[in-house]
């Protein structure tokens, strides 16, 4: 049986080579955007949701050459059987996060790439009010907007030195379910 690690370095050496419209890998998109989390001082949790927010690219065969448009809802899927909602519902809610996002401010809006424009115009578009409002009430709601900002403002720097994977491995093997019922670990 394959480690959490081993798994998600060979997604990684696989489908996520692949750029799906961005200028780097979706690999690297993900190593910069737990990085900029690191950095940022959030809790391992969200660094680790950072790490594994686009694993539902490399999940299935893509919808075109921007990649898989329902990845958020498989890569939670695929992300709840290894680790607790602090880390699965990020995933599963970083692409509603960029609808929501987008219907509050305009500023970021204009600050997305034109990927992710295509892709927002594939995944609803920007929410409409009651969505907004049902979205601010949904459990992990701040925690998906801020993976999505961390993800738009530092996970597609062209040029950055991107951290290998061994820097989130410790991590990884820490916080998946059958760790943390061994260790006796809270958070999940």
């Amino acid at each position: 049986m394959m480690s959490v690690v081993e798994e998600l370095r060979t997604l990684m050496e696989g489908r996520g080579t692949q750029a799906y419209g961005e200028r780097i890998t979706i690999a690297e998109h993900c190593l910069l955007t737990a990085l900029a989390a690191q950095s940022a001082g959030e809790p391992d949790t969200m660094i680790l949701a950072c790490l594994l927010h686009d694993v539902g690219h490399w999940l299935d065969e893509p919808d075109d050459e921007f990649g898989i448009y329902s990845h958020a809802e498989q890569g939670g899927r695929w992300v709840a059987q290894r680790f607790g909602p602090s880390i699965s519902e990020p995933v599963r809610l970083h692409v509603e996060a960029k609808r929501y996002l987008c219907s509050l401010d305009p500023d970021y809006h204009r600050r997305l790439s034109p990927a992710s424009v295509h892709t927002l115009d594939r995944q609803g578009g920007p929410m409409s009010r009651p969505e907004t409002f049902a979205f601010a009430n949904t459990a992990f709601h701040h925690e998906a907007t801020v993976l999505r900002r961390l993800e738009d403002d530092h996970g597609k720097k062209i040029g950055a030195p991107v951290p290998d994977l061994d820097r989130f491995a410790p991590l990884l093997m820490e916080l998946t379910i059958g760790a943390a019922k061994t260790t006796g670990s809270h958070d999940l």
